[in-house]
């Protein structure tokens, strides 16, 4: 009986572990999104640079992966963090490309938020998955089975007829939309390119953000005078005001904590879960974005959301199921031999 007992009090606190990460997912990725589109585009705030703001992210990021280095030397139980040094020239030239892509994703995806509503948001970066297969085929010639691509067609579909519904609002953006689609593919190019790079940092996934983020804020900066930004800034009415960089540095932990959450949340569940997690996710993000901004929306831009969340959950499934299948067949292949 007590041992039955303890089983059940381990169990229930497991399942409350995983109930309380994934909401903590949630609220952080929820909460990031929304104080990005504030800073970005709000009457209160309108800063209008958004290359700016994700450079001031990566800032925020790398301060706190160097305090989190330093603590871990001085107080090695309280604090864990990967030995490493940035200032390596070799390991700089090596992770180059993928901070390139990094930078490139978090920037489009910034630009992207600048421009469309938070409602729009998830629609407008759907094509992650679909730009993933592709890559897969043309990088590394892995080829997709036909279930996986029905489910990509169905998510392509579902994106047109956002696409084409948000057209007829007044919100909508054509860049908005150009810079969404270009940070889905950076982020598909990010997500292969991180499998060769993890190896040049020890498989550490932290000391991989730390550098990606110190690098950023190099490449970043040529990019906000490119884009124009450096005039828009200085003549910011706001720029001194205590409250502005209170709101920026808010927005920069937000953006680390989506990584560290993210990470907690495929630790005690799975990939599998995560992903359906995140599907889930950006179905309330538009439920809350269509209450919290007043937007009225047609029922076929609801099926088109319906639409992208079913199909992008039935690849994960499928693919999650292919997967098992496989290690089956490994498995069965060893025992024989």
């Amino acid at each position: 009986m007590y041992r039955n007992l303890e089983e059940h009090n381990r169990l229930v606190n497991k399942y409350l572990k995983i109930f309380f990460v994934v909401a903590l997912y949630w609220c952080t990725s929820i909460l990031t999104v929304f104080v990005n589109k504030h800073l970005l585009s709000s009457d209160a705030v309108n800063l209008g640079a958004p290359l700016f703001m994700s450079w001031y992210q990566c800032v925020v990021s790398t301060i706190i992966c160097f305090a989190m280095s330093r603590l871990s030397r001085k107080y090695p139980s309280v604090f864990t963090f990967p030995e490493g040094n940035p200032l390596d020239i070799d390991t700089f030239r090596k992770l180059l490309p993928l901070t390139v892509l990094y930078t490139l994703m978090i920037g489009a995806n910034n630009l992207s938020l600048a421009y469309v509503t938070v409602a729009f948001y998830y629609i407008g970066r759907s094509l992650t998955t679909v730009f993933s297969v592709v890559l897969t085929y043309l990088i590394l010639r892995q080829r997709t089975s036909f279930k996986c691509l029905v489910c990509c067609a169905t998510i392509v579909l579902g994106f047109w007829m956002g696409v084409d519904q948000e057209s007829l609002t007044q919100s909508f953006s054509w860049r908005g939309t150009i810079f969404g689609v270009l940070s889905s593919l950076a982020l598909a190019m990010y997500s292969i390119q991180t499998k060769k790079s993890l190896g040049y940092v020890n498989q550490e996934i932290w000391l991989l953000s730390y550098y990606n983020n110190l690098y950023s804020t190099v490449l970043f900066l040529p990019l906000i005078i490119l884009n124009g930004e450096l005039g828009t800034i200085l003549a910011y009415p706001h720029l001194w005001a205590p409250w502005f960089w209170a709101a920026m540095t808010l927005s920069g932990f937000c953006g680390f904590a989506i990584g560290f959450v993210t990470a907690l949340e495929i630790k005690v569940t799975s990939p599998l879960t995560h992903n359906i997690s995140g599907t889930a996710k950006a179905c309330a993000q538009t439920v809350i974005a269509t209450q919290y901004y007043n937007d009225v929306r047609s029922a076929i831009w609801w099926v088109s959301n319906i639409v992208v969340l079913v199909a992008s959950a039935a690849y994960t499934r499928v693919k999650q199921l292919e997967m098992a299948q496989q290690h089956q067949q490994r498995n069965a292949a060893t025992l024989k031999a």
